[in-house]
């Protein structure tokens, strides 16, 4: 059932983990380089990972306890990239020099929003089935 609305909601995270990593830099340092997510292997690897656990969640709507674990998996894998980025911000803020904090920082909070959205309706066709199964 590939055609449920959790299934657009896992692509648009997939979608802001994996493909807004090339578009928007993490930050800017003092001397003028931009930092991107690239840059940092164990920042990447991380939206990787959040890109690949939406990807798998989608082909798991036969098993939607699975899926929502995933999904579930996946926002507290987002949440602690954003922890790192709150770090890295607070850090960069102390420099002398005046540093840019990009927009990418925020990638984590939108593919947060398009994961919560997308359990709701997991949890929702869950309640749907077990409703349907009570009357058998």
């Amino acid at each position: 059932m590939l055609q449920r609305i959790q299934t657009i909601y896992l692509i648009i995270a997939a979608g802001v983990s994996g493909g807004l990593i090339y578009v928007f830099n993490l930050w800017g340092l003092e001397d003028g380089t931009q930092v991107w997510a690239k840059d940092v292997n164990y920042v990447f690897a991380a939206f990787l990972t959040s890109a690949f656990f939406s990807v798998v969640a989608i082909f798991r709507y036969k098993n939607r306890k699975s899926q929502f674990i995933l999904g579930r998996l996946n926002i507290i894998l987002n949440f602690i990239l954003l922890g790192f980025f709150v770090y890295q911000s607070l850090n960069i803020s102390g420099e002398t020099n005046v540093s840019e904090k990009g927009i990418g920082m925020f990638i984590p909070i939108i593919s947060i929003v398009f994961l919560a959205l997308a359990n709701k309706a997991i949890k929702k066709d869950e309640d749907l089935v077990k409703s349907v199964d009570r009357l058998r």
